[in-house]
């Protein structure tokens, strides 16, 4: 026989939800697990959303917020008796304020086994570079040299 209630791991279970942030996600949504880091001239951003259709997936840039929709949709097999059923369904959602100096015309997005990439170029005004020094005109070098003739 099966025991399909722990109520000890249930507690657990609203304990978790209780406490936990949103990470982002606006009331009655649940976030998505996610990676984020720079690499050179780019940032790159992974969401996990195992299950969940890609055409479901929204993504939308307003102002400097970036804002990530999914639906991922229950079963509604009738004649299944569910044992355990832990995967959230729903919509989940990610809003992440960017900073200046990144190129949201350029934001490029990927699927690959149930991962959303983003890759977020960084805007040219906003790369390192090096200034050249250029010298002195020799016009005004020859003006500093120049004698002070005293009246």
């Amino acid at each position: 026989m099966v025991l399909t209630f722990d109520p000890f791991r249930e507690i657990d279970r609203l304990a978790g939800q209780m406490f936990a942030g949103t990470g982002g996600a606006a009331a009655g949504t649940m976030a998505m697990p996610m990676d984020l880091y720079r690499s050179g001239d780019h940032f790159v951003l992974h969401c996990d959303l195992a299950g969940v259709d890609p055409g479901s997936v929204d993504i939308n840039v307003d102002g400097r917020v970036l804002t990530i929709r999914a639906e991922r949709s229950a079963r509604t097999d009738t004649d299944v008796q569910w044992l355990r059923r832990e995967r959230s369904t729903g919509t989940f959602e990610r809003r992440l304020t960017l900073g200046d100096g990144l190129d949201f015309d350029r934001i490029d997005a990927t699927w690959q086994d149930g991962v959303l990439t983003l890759t977020i170029p960084l805007a040219e005004q906003a790369k390192p570079r090096r200034i050249e020094i250029k010298a002195a005109k020799q016009q005004q070098q020859a003006a500093i040299d120049a004698p002070v003739v005293n009246g």
